[in-house]
C-alpha cells in the first residue's frame, strides 16, 4: 500500500510535468498521462498477470497474434499459419520487425519466448495457458513450428497473450534486469520506471505497425480512485482506470473528461480453500455461498453496470453455459447451514489493494449476518498475488479476487483455477483435470462445450469459489480521445487518436 508521502510525491512531479509540457499538450498532446491503480508489478510480460502491468508492457512488447477491437483474432508477428498434423503448428512471421536496441526480431526470439513460458523453473504466471505446448522451435529464419503434447483448438486464443522477447537480450542480462529495463519491438520503447510514482515510455518512430500518437506515455500509480477522478476531471491526465459507477456518472457533467465502460471478461469471485478448516466443510462452503446477495451488490454498489454470475466463466469467454447458475441468495438457509456445523473462529478473508473496498465489507456484513465472524485483512497487489500462488494447501482460508486470461476461452480461464498444473490452482481433482484436458484438445466444439459445462456445474455443486459477477471496466477519458474498449482489457496506445 503506498504511503501518502510517495502519492503526494506522485502527483507533485506530474503537475511539474504538466506545467512544463503544458503549452505542447494543449497544442499537439504529445504526453499522454495514465492513472493506474497500483504501480506494475513486472515489466517482463512473462512473470505477471494484472491489468496494471499489463496496460504498460502490452505497448513495449509485440504479440505473436493479436484480437481486433472486435475481438477477431488476426496477424501480427505471425502473418500466417497452418497445421502441419494435428500437434504442429508452422508460423510464418515478418521479416521488417526490430527490437528497440536495433535488433532484427528473428524465429529464435519467438521460439525462445514460447519456451521461457513452459519451462517450469521460469513459474511463470502463464503457463496454464501454454503448458500444451511440447516445445517452440525455429524452423526457418522467419518461421517458428509449435509441437502440441496433444490437439489444442484454443492455441490461438491463448497465443493472443504471447509477447515476445529479445533472446539475446534476456540471456545477457538476466531475468531480474531485463523486468527493470524491459526491451521490446512495439510502438513505445521503456525509458524510465520510478518505483513507487510513475513508469515512463517514449514513441517508437521506426515501429513497422501503425505508430502511437503520442510522443510520450506516463503511467502513474494512484491507489485512491477519488484522487483518480479529480486528476481526470481537472485535465491532469488523459485517462484513468478502474473508477466507479458514482464516479463515472459525476464526468457527465464534465467539460473535460468522459466514462467509458465496457463488460469484460474478468470476473470478481471469492477464492475459498476447501482444503482446510474451517472449509473443508462443505455444508459452510454453501452457506458462504447463499450468505451473499450478488445482485444487491451490483446493483446497490457497483451501479448495475457489473452483472451477476453464476459460474467462472462470463458470456464473453467461449465456455459459457446459460444452463449453470450456482446457489441462489438464501440467508435463511445459510443460517440454517451455520447453526447446523457450527460456527468457526473468526477467521479473516484477503483482498488486495486492486478490489473494491465497499464490495468487501459488503460481503463481510452478510456473512457476519448469517453466524459467520470475519474480518478484512487488506494486502498490497504483489502480497495478495504471492499468498493466492501458493497452492491448494498453503493459500488463505479465504480471498476475494478477480480473474481474467484475456484470452476468452474457457481453457485459459478454467485451467488457471482448477487444474492441478496451475500455480494459481485452486483445487486439485483428478477428475476436472481430465474434463479440462479432454475439452483442451478436442475438436468438437459440442464436446467441449459439454465437459466446460460439466466442470462449471462441478464448482456450482463443491462450492471451491463464489462466482460472484462479471466485472465492468470503467475507464475515465479525456473527451477528445478516441478509444475502443474491449472484453479482453486492452489497452493499445497506437489504436488512439485524437479527435476535435
Amino acid at each position: 500500500m503506498k504511503s501518502p508521502s510517495l502519492v503526494s510525491l506522485a502527483a507533485s512531479i506530474s503537475l511539474g510535468l504538466l506545467a512544463i509540457t503544458s503549452p505542447v499538450l494543449a497544442a499537439e498532446k504529445q504526453q499522454f498521462v495514465v492513472d493506474l491503480v497500483n504501480e506494475p508489478s513486472s515489466l517482463d510480460p512473462q512473470l505477471q498477470w494484472n491489468p496494471d502491468s499489463y496496460f504498460v508492457y502490452r505497448n513495449i512488447f509485440d504479440n505473436l497474434v493479436t484480437r481486433d477491437n472486435g475481438g477477431k483474432i488476426t496477424p501480427h508477428i505471425a502473418t500466417a499459419w497452418k497445421n502441419a498434423s494435428d500437434t504442429q503448428i508452422v508460423f510464418t512471421l515478418r521479416d521488417d520487425v526490430k527490437f528497440h536496441d536495433g535488433t532484427a526480431l528473428k524465429a529464435e526470439d519467438v521460439a525462445f519466448s514460447v519456451n521461457r513460458i513452459i519451462d517450469p523453473k521460469f513459474a511463470s504466471p502463464q503457463i496454464s495457458q501454454f503448458n500444451k505446448i511440447e516445445k517452440a522451435e525455429a524452423t526457418g529464419e522467419h518461421e517458428v513450428t509449435l509441437t502440441l503434447k496433444k490437439p489444442y483448438p484454443a492455441l490461438l486464443a491463448a497465443l493472443t497473450n504471447l509477447s515476445i522477447v529479445p533472446k539475446h537480450v534476456v540471456e545477457q542480462v538476466g531475468n531480474a534486469a531485463f523486468n527493470l529495463s524491459p526491451v521490446g519491438s512495439g510502438p513505445y520503447k521503456f525509458a524510465k520506471w520510478d518505483k513507487g510514482i510513475a513508469v515512463s515510455l517514449a514513441r517508437n518512430d521506426a515501429y513497422w505497425a501503425t505508430k502511437g500518437p503520442f510522443a510520450t506515455a506516463v503511467f502513474r500509480a494512484v491507489p485512491d480512485s477519488s484522487t483518480r477522478l479529480a486528476d481526470i476531471q481537472a485535465g491532469m491526465v488523459d485517462f484513468a482506470r478502474a473508477l466507479t459507477s458514482d464516479q463515472a456518472g459525476q464526468l457527465q457533467a464534465s467539460q473535460n473528461a468522459k466514462s467509458i465502460p465496457v463488460l469484460t471478461e474478468r470476473l470478481a469471485y471469492v477464492r475459498i480453500n476447501p482444503n482446510k478448516a474451517p472449509f473443508d466443510k462443505p455444508e459452510l462452503r454453501q452457506a458462504l455461498a447463499y450468505a451473499i446477495d450478488k445482485e444487491g451488490i451490483t446493483q446497490g454498489i457497483l451501479g448495475g453496470l457489473d452483472k451477476p454470475i453464476g459460474q467462472m466463466l462470463t458470456p464473453a469467454h467461449f465456455g459459457w453455459s446459460d444452463r449453470v447458475s450456482g446457489l441462489p441468495y438464501d440467508p435463511e438457509k445459510a443460517k440454517a447451514l451455520v447453526s447446523k456445523v457450527g460456527a468457526p473462529p473468526k477467521f479473516q478473508f484477503t483482498i488486495g489493494a486492486f478490489f473494491d473496498q465497499r464490495v468487501a465489507e459488503a460481503i463481510q456484513q452478510e456473512l457476519q449476518d448469517v453466524g459467520f465472524y470475519v474480518e478484512i485483512a487488506k494486502v498490497d497487489t504483489p502480497t495478495f498475488l504471492q499468498l493466492i500462488q501458493k497452492g491448494p494447501a498453503d493459500g488463505p482460508t479465504l480471498a476475494i479476487s478477480t480473474s481474467s486470461c484475456s484470452c476468452q476461452d474457457a481453457d485459459g480461464a478454467l485451467n488457471s483455477l482448477f487444474h492441478s498444473g496451475s500455480t494459481w490452482t485452486i483445487t486439485s481433482k483428478p477428475e476436472i483435470d481430465a474434463l479440462l484436458e479432454q475439452a483442451g484438445s478436442s475438436p468438437s466444439e459440442a464436446t467441449r462445450l459439454a465437459d466446460y459445462e460439466k466442470v462449471s456445474q462441478f464448482i456450482a455443486t463443491e462450492v471451491p469459489t463464489i462466482p460472484l459477477y462479471q466485472m465492468a471496466a470503467i475507464y475515465g477519458a479525456n473527451k477528445k480521445l478516441e478509444f475502443t474498449p474491449t472484453p479482453n482489457e486492452s489497452f493499445f496506445l497506437n489504436r488512439m487518436k485524437w479527435t476535435d
